[in-house]
């Protein structure tokens, strides 16, 4: 199998993409919060095929390297789909001994946009959305030797209505290259008939408790629940229900809280009785923490953790690699975005209308970064109105069109529910696919209300939600204020540097302004940040510098699109972002 594998093309690498392999792919469970022990990995080499809409598949075209999308290098195939062509997909794979008896959970992390599943040329299931997991019961499909899946998948990109965020199918500028298809782990999963199918967890440290959430597959059943909480091996708390019922469990009046300085994560084990038997078991971690607002004593409402002030500090982190497109080349390269987000001295990521693994969420609760997660953008919106509220005439969906963002928004909240890093639901992203912004943020408050919204970051204001929003490069700079929300910089920054060797094409690269070496760019970016420094007092709660790395033909990163090379001079920044991270500690 290895010998017909190896990256396409030419394109930038990452040091992590010569390790890669289709023995050693993405191996590590990839559902962190909901952990069984009994699984089976799906990952490596799939045949794969691209034909025109409607035509079924005689012959494939070749090996993929699932999880990686087909336009990518890591892929092995590097090659368009688009939205006249569906994509093929297909494996053998056989079924434990150990498993019979059990239903066989076929689990997919991501598949961008549509589609549809068949094992042993039976229809097991079908599912829409680009950035949610999803899983199907194939046990009646199975057969005792050599089981076929089967995945066919269509994508229209940005030539679609459905979300789809930086993706075009003409890249250029601030638009990258598409990704269609597989690109998170495809796994297997052993469960009893009735067992936990999902989980939402809610801390609330004002009245000492943990609000545990389980669906369940039979509510009728004679089932109880039991959830343990506990602390490097030792019991802190337990508590039970039956039917079905939310359970609360009471926490120490002195439990750790999750913040920045200190992300203390609490482990749960949560077990299913029937009867008095056992029928499932799942690890799982969670973290007591608090996001709210509240006026201080200048009447400026602030953004706060654990009902103390914090000015949220980080980067636009688009979630790009130059070999895998939306997926990293193995955890490690997933990991070391955020520990470096951390060593530059931020407390906060902005996740720009992406949504990632479970595993990066982890990466960011066990790290201490707070996270913005964006919904990804998709259809076309209104003109843009920047520094007053927005009195025009906004987008009008169509019925399915407005159906899917809803159906989408609603999965990734649900998918992203228990994580405790994240504090902000930011539903629109400037007027990008905008509409009935009012409506939209009234349902994300009252669907999660232990969460703040930011209901369009540099888009078109309306005085509704948490926070108000602008954007302004490539300076720092206030010009809309509003007396009854949190105030925030959004975006900013956008210094360029191009670093030869290190870019996506050669003979191109922007910046919003522009740098030729390290010590220029570190010398704009700490006068931007002392005049963030500055207008703190005025009234801004929150910044985001843009951005993490360089992306495609943008080279406005901290790090080059291969994360070979930091741009700036990483003392200083760290120096200034600290002062700004730290503003309201005592």
């Amino acid at each position: 199998m290895a010998a017909q594998y190896a990256p396409a093309g030419d394109s930038l690498k990452t040091r992590w993409a010569s390790k890669v392999t289709p023995e050693n792919v993405w191996q590590e469970y990839p559902r962190p919060q909901m952990e069984r022990v009994d699984w089976m990995n799906l990952n490596g080499l799939w045949d794969y095929a691209i034909r025109p809409k409607g035509q079924m598949v005689e012959e494939f075209d070749g090996k993929v390297l699932v999880p990686f999308c087909v336009e990518s290098s890591l892929s092995g195939v590097q090659k368009y789909v688009g939205k006249d062509n569906e994509l093929w997909y297909q494996r053998e794979f056989e079924v434990p001994s150990k498993w019979n008896g059990k239903r066989i959970m076929l689990n997919f992390g991501a598949v961008d946009w549509k589609c549809d599943v068949w094992v042993n040329d039976i229809k097991v299931g079908s599912h829409t959305g680009g950035y949610t997991p999803f899983s199907m019961d194939i046990t009646q499909a199975l057969k005792k030797k050599g089981n076929v899946l089967k995945v066919r998948v269509w994508d229209p990109t940005d030539q679609g209505e459905q979300p789809c965020g930086k993706q075009h199918v003409k890249p250029h500028g601030i638009w990258y290259t598409p990704v269609t298809g597989i690109w998170q782990t495809v796994w297997l999963e052993p469960v009893n008939e009735n067992h936990i199918a999902d989980l939402k967890i809610v801390p609330d440290i004002d009245n000492h408790r943990v609000i545990v959430k389980p669906e369940i597959t039979d509510v009728s059943a004679d089932t109880k629940i039991e959830v343990l909480v506990s602390e490097l091996f030792t019991d802190v708390a337990k508590a039970y229900s039956i039917n079905g019922e939310d359970i609360e469990v009471p926490m120490p009046a002195d439990a750790k809280l999750w913040s920045p300085d200190y992300p203390f994560l609490y482990e749960m084990n949560i077990t299913m009785y029937q009867g008095n038997k056992e029928v499932d078991w799942v690890r799982c971690y969670f973290a007591m923490r608090k996001f709210s607002t509240a006026k201080d004593e200048n009447g400026i409402v602030r953004l706060m953790l654990n009902n103390e002030p914090i000015f949220m500090f980080g980067p636009l982190d688009q979630g790009w690699w130059c070999d895998g497109l939306y997926t990293a080349p193995c955890d490690e390269a997933l990991a070391y975005d955020v520990q470096k987000t951390k060593d530059f001295g931020y407390n906060m990521i902005r996740k720009h209308v992406k949504v990632e693994p479970a595993r990066w969420y982890y990466h960011c609760d066990r790290l201490g970064v707070i996270v913005w997660q964006d919904m990804p953008s998709g259809g076309r919106g209104p003109g843009w109105v920047t520094d007053r509220y927005f009195d025009g005439a906004l987008s009008r969906r169509d019925a399915a069109s407005e159906a899917t963002y809803k159906k989408e928004w609603k999965e990734i909240i649900d998918y992203l529910y228990s994580v405790p890093s994240i504090g902000v639901w930011v539903p629109f992203n400037e007027s990008w696919g905008q509409f009935k912004t009012p409506e939209i943020v009234e349902w994300t408050k009252s669907y999660d209300p232990s969460r703040l919204v930011n209901p369009a970051s540099g888009g078109n204001h309306y005085p509704v939600g948490d926070i108000l929003d602008i954007h302004n490069y490539p300076d720092p700079d206030m010009y809309f204020y509003d007396a009854s929300r949190a105030n925030v910089l959004g975006e900013y920054g956008g210094i360029g540097r191009k670093v030869e060797g290190h870019t996506w094409v050669p003979s191109k690269g922007w910046g919003y302004v522009e740098y030729d070496t390290e010590e220029k760019v570190t010398d704009t970016y700490v006068e931007y940040a002392n005049k963030l420094l500055n207008l703190i007092p005025r009234g801004f709660s929150a910044a985001v510098y843009t951005q993490t790395t360089d992306c495609e033909v943008e080279l406005n990163g901290l790090m080059t699109y291969d994360r070979e090379v930091i741009k700036l001079n990483e003392e200083r920044i760290r120096e200034i972002n600290l002062k700004i991270s730290n503003y309201f500690k005592k």
